[in-house]
């Protein structure tokens, strides 16, 4: 077992599987986005941890041997923290770690308004070099729908000040959040978000409420559902389609996706429309996750 103190359960992006998953804060100070229920758990309480346990931790990895190539700042939310206190800590792996190649965290666009560009690069340049953005939708009547705290302009100035320290952005939107009744303003403002911000990486993954959807439809007042596969497929077409990217990674990969689509955007913009259009009208044509092999 590895000397980490962590307050299960902790959630990672599945690209930072072989990274250390280190703990600086507990849940998420948000914590009102009707989608998500990760940290509602009683002892996902938002809390940071002390430095001195951060530092203990690395030691007892260091004095085990573990060997440690990047890092993710976890929970939700370790970009709340302050500069002061993000230098602290990339400042202490830095120390037990010095050859650490990356660190990334997820980040919350408001975590980023008092932080200027210049302590953003500054942070860059002690490591921390990756954000996994949460932006869902560009749409502001959704935002507001969905209690994510945030709206068109938020959620493009982070991206911009993220860029402009020369650090790496990943977006994710989420496919079917809208429902039928939103699903154009949905692909249109969301593909207008990304193609004023030019994400390094895109990534559209599938809206799912494995606790129901009770407390999700809420704010709807039942002009909610769930969108079938076909209309998650023609959601998807109508967002890239009206994508005008230059050189951003593209996936929707994620076990919540029914279609695995990989590719570069713009270039392969074409091909990524050409398969959804097979999966659209040529159904059994073009494999799909069946349920089971689908989650979060």
């Amino acid at each position: 077992m590895y000397p980490l103190d962590y307050i299960q359960p902790v959630f990672r992006p599945p690209s930072e599987a072989r990274s250390l998953i280190l703990q600086v804060t507990n849940g998420c100070s948000w914590n009102n986005c009707t989608f998500c229920d990760m940290y509602t758990a009683p002892q996902k309480k938002f809390t940071v941890k002390p430095i001195a346990e951060l530092e203990q931790e690395l030691l007892a990895l260091a004095n085990a041997g573990y060997p440690v190539d990047r890092v993710f700042l976890a929970d939700g939310d370790a970009m709340t923290l302050s500069v002061r206190r993000l230098t602290e800590i990339l400042s202490t792996i830095k120390q037990y770690y010095p050859k650490v190649r990356r660190v990334s965290a997820y980040c919350l666009p408001r975590n980023l308004k008092n932080k200027s560009v210049a302590e953003l690069t500054a942070l860059r340049e002690l490591g921390l070099d990756y954000m996994y953005v949460g932006c869902e939708t560009g749409d502001d009547e959704l935002l507001t729908l969905i209690e994510k705290g945030e709206n068109y302009q938020s959620s493009l100035s982070a991206l911009q000040k993220i860029k402009q320290a020369g650090m790496t952005s990943s977006v994710m939107i989420l496919n079917g959040i809208g429902g039928p009744n939103y699903s154009a303003q949905h692909a249109k403002n969301s593909a207008r978000l990304m193609n004023e911000a030019q994400p390094n990486f895109l990534s559209m993954l599938v809206l799912e409420l494995p606790n129901g959807d009770q407390r999700f439809a809420k704010n709807f007042k039942g002009q909610w559902r769930k969108l079938n596969k076909m209309e998650l497929f023609e959601e998807m077409h109508s967002f890239i389609s009206q994508l005008e990217l230059d050189k951003t990674i593209f996936r929707s990969d994620h076990a919540s996706n029914y279609l695995a689509l990989k590719g570069t955007l713009g270039k392969d913009k074409a091909k990524l429309l050409d398969i959804l259009d097979t999966a659209i009208n040529k159904p059994g044509l073009i494999p799909l996750r069946e349920e089971w092999q689908r989650g979060l």
